[in-house]
């Protein structure tokens, strides 16, 4: 079971950058990929990007190429560098396992919002 601790976000303007972190805990944590994941009021949690253990990355279209996943699995740290932030970005960003059937419960998540 992993444990997760988002931080870093933030009230930003258009255009701005944030960086979230995620402390993890738990053995599976290296051996999994793990996701960004957001929630605007009224909508449905949607997975925003993902990085397997050695590294590879997908991320949703609204947030290619403003959005940088990382990870060290040394720190079981997993990180979402976010750039050129809009105003649709605004949501709860929260982290976890990709897999569901690895999934801890979610947690607080950390509450992004991006001002016009």
């Amino acid at each position: 079971q992993v444990q997760l601790v988002e931080s870093g976000g933030g009230l930003v303007q258009a255009g701005g950058s944030l960086r979230l972190s995620c402390a993890a805990s738990g053995s599976i944590f290296k051996i999994n990929a793990m996701g960004w994941y957001r929630q605007a009021p009224g909508k449905q949690r949607e997975l925003v990007a993902a990085i397997t253990p050695g590294g590879s990355t997908n991320y949703a279209d609204s947030v290619k190429g403003r959005f940088t996943i990382s990870r060290d699995n040394a720190k079981n740290t997993l990180y979402l560098q976010m750039n050129s932030l809009k105003p649709v970005d605004t949501g709860v960003y929260y982290c976890n396992v990709y897999n569901s059937y690895y999934r801890a419960g979610w947690g607080q998540g950390t509450q992004v919002t991006v001002s016009s």
